[in-house]
């Protein structure tokens, strides 16, 4: 770590936190919705569709900005406030249309800052090593997570899993959302070398080239179940909601032993073929999701980490290496994210309500399959990210 500049370092701390409070409201609030606010499947599908969408489909638009004006930091700082105060204020919902807008408004703020954050990271990561850079920020990013979980678990095990604990949960995200704050409005240097004001702005043939090769992976996110669909499976499947978090804590702790060792591997054999070995350990995760045993939903929780951290991993260094317009291309991929997510949360979760929980799985399992086969068959053919 001491090779890596104190900026990378302190926004991985500002990471830290920030996604211990999100780990504090994830394993939980699929449960609250269907369970305690007694809303369907398809209210769930469009909560996540809607958190989805501006999550990532405004990162087109910070990162447009932090290219054509340099401006940088003050997004990231604006983005980490607002998640920050719109997260506690989920335990005063009672219907799915109030938890949509403010997890809208939380997405919102990661929506703001994640291009120029990522942006901030490709400035002061040394060149030739951006898939290290980039896996020690998401082994932070993650090791967060964790501690959330953990703590979500603990808190329900002894104080109960009654619908006042998991709003006190709620409540309690705002300490480790402002400390992340902290760090990086006062730690955190802004980017050395602005970009230049300009009027006009165009992508390169380059970034075309990165952009076209990100296609795979939006399709395989349309397909593939999201963590809350993943919840809801492990509690049809028989688990208390107390143990739900333990199921994240083995996703989380499966990213954050990897993730570092991954970025090496980036750096040393390319994107390629870690992509290859992501998009097969995702369809893994759907088959055990499918198979439906307690054992197979521990370890399709550990398959969606590995598919998690390596697929994210490759594309931010990809882009890192490959782009011109960097924040730019780095909005593209996540709008990308944000279209194809969106409409894959409103499928899942409208094949669920109406045609059953099968059904979504099956899809799910189906539709991942056929996007790893065609990557590893079309892959050499169009040099993807070789």
């Amino acid at each position: 770590m001491g090779k890596i500049d104190k900026n990378i370092v302190y926004l991985g701390w500002v990471s830290y936190f920030t996604d211990m409070a999100s780990a504090m409201i994830n394993p939980i609030l699929p449960i609250f919705v269907v369970n305690i606010l007694h809303e369907g499947y398809d209210k769930l599908g469009i909560i996540i569709a809607i958190a989805t969408f501006i999550s990532y489909a405004l990162r087109l638009f910070s990162g447009y900005i932090s290219d054509c004006f340099g401006v940088v930091k003050p997004l990231v700082v604006s983005g980490y406030l607002l998640s920050a105060l719109s997260k506690p204020l989920i335990a005063f919902s009672h219907t799915y249309q109030s938890v949509a807008f403010l997890r809208g408004i939380e997405r919102l703020g990661k929506g703001i800052r994640s291009a120029p954050k990522d942006l901030l990271i490709s400035a002061y990561a040394k060149q030739k090593e951006e898939g290290k850079t980039f896996g020690f920020h998401k082994t932070m990013d993650i090791a967060g997570e964790l501690c959330g979980t953990l703590l979500v678990f603990a808190l329900l095990y002894f104080f109960g899993q009654n619908e006042t604990m998991i709003r006190n949960i709620f409540l309690a995200t705002l300490l480790p959302g402002l400390t992340g704050v902290m760090i990086v409005a006062f730690f955190v240097k802004d980017i050395p070398q602005k970009p230049a004001r300009v009027h006009t702005f165009r992508i390169t043939h380059q970034d075309r080239y990165v952009i076209k090769n990100l296609i795979f992976y939006f399709f395989f996110v349309l397909f593939v179940f999201s963590d809350s669909f993943f919840t809801m499976r492990a509690k049809t499947a028989g688990f208390e909601t107390f143990v739900i978090p333990l199921l994240f804590v083995v996703s989380t702790a499966t990213q954050t032993l990897v993730s570092y060792p991954v970025g090496k591997l980036i750096d040393r054999f390319g994107v390629k073929y870690l992509l290859v070995f992501a998009y097969g350990f995702g369809v893994i995760a759907q088959l055990l999701l499918w198979q439906g045993s307690l054992f197979a939903i521990w370890s399709a929780y550990a398959f969606l980490g590995l598919f998690t951290v390596i697929s994210l991993n490759a594309n931010r260094a990809f882009i890192a290496a490959n782009a011109n317009n960097k924040g730019s291309v780095y909005g593209v991929f996540y709008a990308g994210v944000a279209l194809f997510g969106a409409l894959g949360a409103l499928l899942s979760g409208y094949v669920w309500e109406y045609f059953g929980m099968q059904t979504a799985m099956f899809m799910a399992l189906g539709g991942t399959a056929l996007v790893w086969l065609v990557y590893m068959i079309a892959g050499d053919k169009t040099d993807v990210l070789s």
